[in-house]
């Protein structure tokens, strides 16, 4: 069997600085970046996937940015067999993965071997759409959900249509929840010799970092961005879900005032963060690395340290 590539992992939640962390690590190591987020594969959405700038790439190659247009779907299984490529060819190159980013299941799309249901029934996904656009019938279709993935329904908003819908899809299709899939997928070893480490950061810390980015980011032109994005259609499969857009598309619109826009998004964002705190707790895996009161570089270096006695001892901490 050929030996797994080691892939080290810098996650943690939204304004915890993992990019930073991530460029410093792959200056020491001589690595590159893969990104693990969600919306920064979209071209046009810089400022609200927080996409990082040249500036902060530090002329550390970047991947996975900007590949994909707003308007096209974009899921966890395309991800992955793109990511993977960058991965494989980074290895190739006698360079180092660094795989960044926090949206949990794209980390878990590369680092488990997930089964995706890659063949969709187009016909079944119109028909479940079709319910949730009558009525009440968001709340219907999570209903029909709780009684087929009682767990998957609990971790899902009703409102969260995609979601929902996908997950009632692989039941139907497969005969097997999405839950129980999640649980088997867990139980099989990835195709990657993964390390995965958390930015940890106060809550209060956390908090102040994410009202900080949202303020820059509105004095950078995100109103600009979100603009541009309504005039090429109001249809953004996935896109859409970017934390702010909805929010300052409304108040472009006039239907709420901007100040009211952007505490929401503030709030979203704070949301956000711990969802994905939550997340990254509940994986065994995780490392958590304090970052408070020490720079990127400290960070990282510590980070080094720890990959090194994993290498030395060829078991993680």
């Amino acid at each position: 069997m050929p030996e797994k590539i080691f892939l080290p992992v810098i996650a943690g939640p939204t304004a915890s600085g993992k990019t930073s962390c991530a460029v410093e690590l792959c200056k020491m190591r001589g690595g590159e970046v893969v990104s693990a987020d969600s919306m920064q594969v979209f071209r046009g959405m810089e400022l609200l996937s927080a996409a990082p700038s040249a500036e902060e790439m530090q002329g550390i190659p970047h991947y996975m940015i900007g590949i994909a247009t707003p308007s096209e779907p974009f899921s966890a299984a395309i991800y992955r067999d793109k990511a993977v490529q960058c991965i494989s060819a980074i290895n190739a190159r006698r360079k180092m993965p660094v795989l960044c980013g926090g949206t949990g299941l794209y980390i878990d799309a590369i680092t488990r071997p997930m089964k995706f249901s890659e063949q969709g029934n187009e016909e079944l996904r119109a028909e479940l759409h079709a319910i949730a656009d009558e009525p009440g019938g968001r709340e219907r279709l999570h209903a029909m959900l709780a009684e087929i993935d009682p767990e998957s329904a609990h971790r899902l908003h009703y409102n969260d249509v995609r979601r929902v819908v996908r997950a009632i899809e692989v039941f139907r299709l497969t005969g097997i929840t999405l839950t129980e899939q999640n649980r088997r997928d867990a139980q099989k070893k990835g195709d990657f010799d993964e390390m995965i480490f958390a930015i940890d950061r106060p809550r209060n810390e956390l908090y102040e970092r994410i009202d900080a980015r949202v303020d820059m980011m509105l004095k950078s032109g995100l109103l600009d961005e979100v603009r541009a994005l309504m005039e090429l259609s109001e249809e953004h499969p996935t896109a859409i879900q970017a934390i702010g857009y909805k929010e300052i598309a409304s108040a472009l619109k006039g239907d709420i005032p901007l100040s009211y826009a952007i505490d929401k998004v503030k709030q979203s964002s704070r949301n956000y963060a711990k969802r994905q705190i939550t997340w990254l707790k509940r994986d065994g895996r995780t490392i958590w690395i304090s970052a408070s009161g020490r720079s990127a570089e400290a960070v990282a270096s510590e980070i080094s340290e720890r990959i090194d006695k994993r290498c030395t001892n060829g078991q993680q901490d």
